[in-house]
């Protein structure tokens, strides 16, 4: 889709499905492995054939939120060699538990909507 000035614009139905499950898929890819905050992106840019690709101001604030309501703690890494410390997040067990939970209810929420779409 294309604006006013003739830039490419997401569609907005597509941006209010994003945002939804967003926190539900940084939360599951942080479950499977402790991560810092660029390699969270690549992997979320990756695993969704660049779909999910984000910015640093949409991730650190669901990062944040995250942390805030216990889902997941951060530490720091110790730079090996030249390379900088990094912020690593790692799940803990109310995130992991939050995260089964989040799956089921995706689960019954997407087969619900895929038969109602799908009755004749």
């Amino acid at each position: 889709m294309l604006n006013r000035k003739g830039e490419i614009v997401e569609d907005r139905f597509l941006q209010q499905l994003k945002k939804g499950v967003l926190e539900m898929l940084v939360l599951h890819t942080i479950c499977q492995q402790d991560t810092y905050g660029y390699e969270l992106m690549a992997k979320l840019k990756a695993g969704s054939q660049a779909l999910f690709t984000l910015k640093e101001g949409t991730l650190y604030p669901i990062l944040y939120r995250l942390e805030d309501e216990g889902m997941i703690a951060s530490s720091w890494s110790a730079g090996e060699g030249k390379a900088a410390p990094k912020k690593m997040y790692a799940a803990t067990e109310q995130g992991r538990t939050e995260d089964a939970r989040r799956f089921r209810v995706w689960e019954t929420f997407s087969q619900t909507v895929n038969a109602f779409l799908q009755e004749d």
